[in-house]
């Protein structure tokens, strides 16, 4: 590793997907002298557009949509101190069950195969020490978010040896519990316990739109148990930072319920971001307080 510089790889399936669970830790492995690469896998199309236009309602223009969160995409990377971006261009698959999942070059419509072959393409050329991804249910069960967990983990079985330590986010019940009682405070409708079906607001800038008429599937359950997880990083000294990439996002404003907060009550609630630890090389003890533990 003498001759190449740590690397953190996180894949997200849409533009401000990076900023809701990986902001604080972006911006701190950033800081500390490492580099890190965002891989963006959809181009966001099904997000809402100017004044809040839903998809498949008038005056909704996928293209421009997805021309400004790119946009929005790479003010947010600047914010967090991101070294490379990469954008594997799927087509925003929506929420289940709309009709832009089975729209040809959809990311949730794409082959796991191809999608893998390009990420691993990816991971060979960066090396990353370290990558996060979603876990198989995508957090909660938003399918570019599956698809996303599905081509990382065929992605690092086409590329053996390298990342000697893979993540997928997560939550424990007790963050989840604190969380529904501020998404109260704030007015937002909360009533479902952490460890059942959930839709938080902010994650894909989707919640609401095309989809609206179609009865969704059931989600899965958010989360884990406290003592499941296996890797806590305090990220409060970021947590300006991560805010500050949130709001980049401003066209999708109205579903990122966490601008609400500002950003002292922000960062209380989201200063520390949460993981569980698939792979590993390094044989670092669990619980840790570090993506890098037995790295460095």
């Amino acid at each position: 590793m003498a001759d190449r510089p740590l690397t953190l790889m996180a894949v997200h399936a849409h533009p401000d997907d990076e900023a809701t669970g990986t902001g604080g830790v972006l911006a701190r492995y950033a800081a500390e002298g490492i580099r890190t690469v965002l891989v963006t896998c959809t181009d966001g199309a099904c997000g809402d557009g100017p004044g809040g236009v839903k998809p498949g309602e008038d005056g909704h223009d996928p293209q421009a949509v997805a021309a400004l969160r790119r946009e929005e995409l790479e003010a947010s990377c600047r914010v967090l101190g991101v070294d490379h971006l990469e954008l594997l261009g799927y087509g925003d698959s929506g929420m289940m069950g709309w009709p832009a999942n089975d729209a040809p070059g959809s990311f949730w419509n794409t082959p796991v195969a191809d999608g893998a072959a390009r990420l691993a393409e990816l991971i060979q050329h960066y090396r990353p020490d370290v990558v996060v991804t979603y876990d198989e249910n995508g957090f909660y069960g938003h399918p570019d978010h599956i698809q996303a967990h599905r081509i990382t983990m065929a992605a690092l079985d086409l590329a053996p040896g390298l990342a000697p330590k893979v993540y997928w986010t997560t939550a424990p019940h007790s963050a989840m519990k604190r969380f529904g009682e501020v998404m109260r405070e704030f007015g937002a409708d909360w009533d479902v316990p952490a460890s059942e079906s959930a839709e938080p607001d902010g994650e894909g800038g989707e919640a609401a739109g095309a989809g609206s008429a179609v009865e969704a599937p059931e989600l899965p359950p958010i989360g884990l148990p406290d003592e499941e997880v296996t890797t806590w990083v305090d990220t409060h000294a970021y947590g300006g930072q991560k805010y500050d990439a949130l709001a980049a996002h401003a066209s999708q404003g109205e579903n990122i319920f966490f601008l609400r907060m500002g950003k002292e009550r922000f960062t209380e609630l989201m200063g520390t971001e949460t993981f569980l630890r698939v792979r590993d090389t390094t044989g670092a003890p669990l619980p840790e307080q570090d993506l890098f533990a037995g790295l460095r």
